[in-house]
């Protein structure tokens, strides 16, 4: 089962149900999704397509009905009461019985999307859900019988309809399969950092496209990723990772994994297949009579390709002599949650907060902060309005908290909560929501939006004193 996090973020998602899929996976893992949308685009059917789910960031982890959403799932060491040989004979069980295929019932497919509930389920503060609550509901589905998949899923949408969450949701098999766009590889397959014997981390495949390139060339689930184009890739993120792996549509990247635990390594070459088009554009501005440069970029959403072309486009406005930067995130409704965390790391210093995360699973509970220099130091601009939801919003909560940039523009949307999907046995899918984020300065915006420092767009000489004054608030 594949699940993904996302946030939804626009005012447009309330009034409909329904999110755009990312076709990724195997049976058993996620995908953190953060979806937007430009209100420029067809409205009908991207914001419609949209509504309640905005923000994904890759994140895979499994319900606890297979294993604990943990990063000690699937690949994680072994009990000590076990031997090597033993262990590997065990994996080796555990991968057939999840790679062989099976047949599922109505009645399993309606229990499978009980249990991702009962196990990841946040309620987002209308107080309507509890774990004796919602095992009387299994208690008065399970046991009748389903005689049409249609039905099932019926009954699946009323099940989570009765949580009173907009943004927990079901998913045809056609909209989950539009997904795609969210894959942050290029090949098909989604990693994640688990533990290892020696208390490092090693990358594990916990997800994947089926048919994907990566799939079709061999690799499964559990896979470990070992190399990329000859880069050993021990001590580096999944995140890093999967930019390694990324690259123009249709080149070949060569990437080493070990399959499984005790199985042989193999050297794999695959075609990238890229869905997803850049969300960036850009341009440089002469103001005061040409004496200053300033760089513009526009973000439509976060894609997989949303970090590595943000960085092309501020790299190459710095050499063109940029000394002030605007980055357009109005009408941005999310997108990837992790690459909306990547890029705010971007302008941050080492050590300062992106947003602190809560919810049930592990992966939800931590303070997440930026680990390297920023790539820019040059006084920035946010531009924001009403449509400006999760993703958008943990960028500039983290720009603003952290003195970074001024907000400039009208309130923004007000999404703090994140959502996992994950995919059923029948390649339908249920979106979840499983945390919520607070800022940096631990403002809850959800349902409140964030406003703006300046409605009406500043002189430049009052955004480097407002982030003066800032700076001076903070050290005392």
């Amino acid at each position: 089962r594949m699940r993904m996090s996302v946030c939804n973020c626009s005012a447009a998602f309330h009034a409909s149900s329904s999110t755009p899929p990312t076709t990724v996976v195997h049976h058993k893992n996620p995908i953190l999704y953060n979806n937007t949308t430009s209100l420029n685009w067809p409205q009908k059917t991207l914001i419609g397509a949209l509504t309640g789910a905005l923000s994904f960031g890759l994140l895979i982890s499994l319900p606890s009905s297979i294993a604990l959403e943990s990063p000690s799932i699937q690949g994680s060491p072994p009990s000590t009461e076990l031997s090597p040989n033993e262990y590997c004979r065990e994996e080796e069980r555990e991968e057939r019985s999840e790679t062989a295929p099976e047949l599922v019932t109505n009645e399993g497919i309606v229990e499978e999307a009980w249990e991702i509930v009962n196990d990841s389920f946040i309620d987002n503060g209308r107080h309507r859900w509890s774990p004796e609550t919602w095992l009387q509901k299994k208690e008065d589905i399970i046991g009748t019988s389903i005689h049409k998949r249609s039905k099932a899923h019926d009954i699946i949408r009323r099940m989570l309809a009765s949580l009173g969450d907009p943004y927990t949701r079901f998913l045809s098999p056609s909209e989950f399969s539009k997904m795609a766009k969210y894959d942050m590889t290029g090949i098909g397959i989604n990693l994640r950092e688990v533990p290892d014997n020696n208390g490092g981390v090693k990358l594990k495949v916990l997800g994947l496209i089926l048919d994907g390139p990566a799939y079709t060339a061999g690799v499964r689930q559990g896979d470990e990723v070992l190399s990329v184009n000859g880069v050993d890739v021990r001590g580096k993120s999944a995140f890093e990772v999967s930019s390694l792996l990324q690259g123009p549509n249709e080149t070949f990247v060569t990437f080493k994994v070990k399959h499984g635990n005790c199985g042989p390594v193999q050297s794999i070459e695959v075609q990238r297949q890229l869905v997803a088009r850049t969300p960036v554009f850009y341009r440089l501005e002469q103001i005061e009579n040409g004496a200053t440069s300033v760089g513009y970029v526009r973000l439509k959403e976060f894609n997989a390709l949303a970090r590595k072309d943000l960085v092309t486009a501020m790299k190459r406005l710095q050499d063109l002599g940029a000394s002030f930067f605007i980055l357009d995130l109005r009408d941005n409704l999310g997108g990837l949650v992790q690459a909306g965390i990547e890029i705010a790391k971007l302008f941050l210093n080492e050590g300062e907060t992106v947003i602190y995360t809560v919810g049930r699973d592990p992966p939800y509970q931590k303070n997440i902060t930026a680990e390297t220099a920023p790539l820019i130091t040059a006084p920035v601009i946010v531009l924001v309005n009403k449509n400006t939801a999760s993703a958008s919003e943990i960028v500039a909560t983290a720009l603003h908290d952290n003195c970074r940039a001024v907000l400039v523009g009208e309130r923004t949307f007000g999404k703090g909560l994140i959502q996992s999907v994950f995919e059923l046995h029948d390649g339908s899918g249920v979106v979840v929501t499983v945390g919520k984020y607070v800022t940096p300065n631990h403002m809850d915006i959800n349902g409140n939006g964030v406003e703006p420092d300046f409605h009406n767009f500043p002189a430049w000489n009052e955004v480097t004193k407002h982030l003066s004054k800032c700076h001076m608030k903070r050290q005392l």
